[in-house]
């Protein structure tokens, strides 16, 4: 059974989810916000998946950080992902930190925070959950189902496994499985928090500690990885902060220290430390082909998904190259697949930006399935 309360719904009894680890989640919740309205033939959803360090605030303010949602340019009334047209679900994920079980969450057979005896997840148990919230609601046909970075993974998680209630697919900055070079930036990730003496092995919410100079390093990490050689170089170059001569120490002497120091220290006001090491981990066991022999195009196979596939020019986490193989497999499946790379000397995080040819390509699309579907601002 399940229940909702302020936007959270909560599965449990018959609403058990055996992840991929083997654990049975007896009972869990996810967080969620909604904008626009359903339409009477429930044509109109849109499912937005967030990113690693995303929630489910999509397009309003951020109750933590009193900023505007993440992709508050792209959702809202006349924009990309027309609120007056569309039905716009954003659930945080599970693992997350913003209200859905994870980590830091009071586990219900112990009343502590679960720490690290939180089971390990993937992304097809994200999506899986995601799929009983979409149950719950009532809603069996998704119209689009979209997000960048992990937020891409679930896109493909979805369409690959559920083709026949997903009409279109828009996987942004992604790859259908992590390489390498990636799996080595999230561990000395990791390992910075698990460095922290704070961390207190996972335990640090009930021993009231905060790993705050791990978990910073860790994103610091991170957002170089989101970022361009050319973008730096243009913002920064090397500048010095509020001082004409080095300090021979330190100190941030470089703006771009400054920058980085301040992305770190500021994210660890609004994130969980073990949820970034659960969530990390997701990213890197995700392998979309692994349960097709490796097979790439048969995760697609028979699939009626229509899919947009974009990528950006200067994005070295997930290049294009990454989209293109998404691409050939889809085409080798043959599914309905569009795909534009995106120039953008601003690296991966251009799919959080107003870049004016990525809305215009996104708005685009996303209008032309709305037409296609006969959905308007009337429905």
């Amino acid at each position: 059974m399940s229940k909702k309360t302020d936007e959270i719904a909560v599965f449990e009894g018959e609403d058990t989810l055996i992840l991929d680890c083997g654990v049975k989640l007896e009972k869990f919740q996810i967080a969620y916000k909604t904008y626009g309205k359903l339409n009477r033939s429930k044509s109109n959803v849109v499912l937005i998946c967030h990113a690693l360090t995303g929630d489910q605030y999509v397009s309003e303010t951020n109750p933590v950080t009193r900023k505007p949602g993440w992709w508050h340019h792209v959702v809202g009334p006349n924009k990309p992902i027309d609120t007056k047209k569309f039905f716009v679900i954003c659930p945080n994920v599970l693992g997350g930190c913003m209200g859905t079980t994870g980590p830091k969450e009071i586990d219900y057979r112990t009343s502590k925070p679960y720490g690290l005896s939180f089971p390990v997840l993937t992304i097809s148990d994200t999506v899986r959950a995601q799929e009983k919230l979409l149950n719950y609601l009532g809603i069996k046909d998704i119209l689009c189902v979209t997000g960048g970075s992990m937020g891409g993974m679930q896109v493909l998680e979805w369409a690959s496994k559920y083709p026949d209630r997903v009409f279109a697919a828009i996987p942004i900055a992604a790859s259908a499985s992590h390489s390498s070079q990636n799996i080595a930036f999230n561990e000395v990730a990791r390992q910075a928090i698990m460095a922290d003496p704070e961390w207190r092995s996972g335990n640090y919410i009930e021993e009231n500690t905060r790993p705050t100079k791990g978990l910073a390093v860790a994103r610091m990490t991170a957002h170089i990885t989101y970022l361009s050689d050319k973008g730096l170089h243009n913002k920064f170059g090397r500048m010095l902060q509020d001082k004409e001569k080095i300090d021979f120490g330190f100190d941030a002497d470089f703006q771009v220290e400054s920058y980085l120091r301040h992305q770190g220290y500021t994210f660890v006001d609004r994130f969980d430390a073990n949820s970034y090491l659960y969530l990390t981990r997701a990213m890197d066991y995700f392998d979309l082909a692994k349960d097709y022999d490796g097979n790439l195009s048969k995760a697609f196979s028979n699939s009626k998904t229509r899919f947009f596939v974009i990528s950006f020019s200067s994005d070295w986490l997930y290049p294009t190259s990454e989209s293109r193989k998404i691409v050939k497999a889809l085409n080798i499946a043959g599914a309905n697949v569009s795909f534009t790379e995106i120039k953008s000397d601003k690296g991966h995080d251009t799919f959080l930006l107003h870049e004016p040819e990525y809305i215009n390509v996104l708005h685009g699309y996303l209008n032309s399935i709305a037409i296609e579907n006969k959905i308007d601002n009337d429905n």
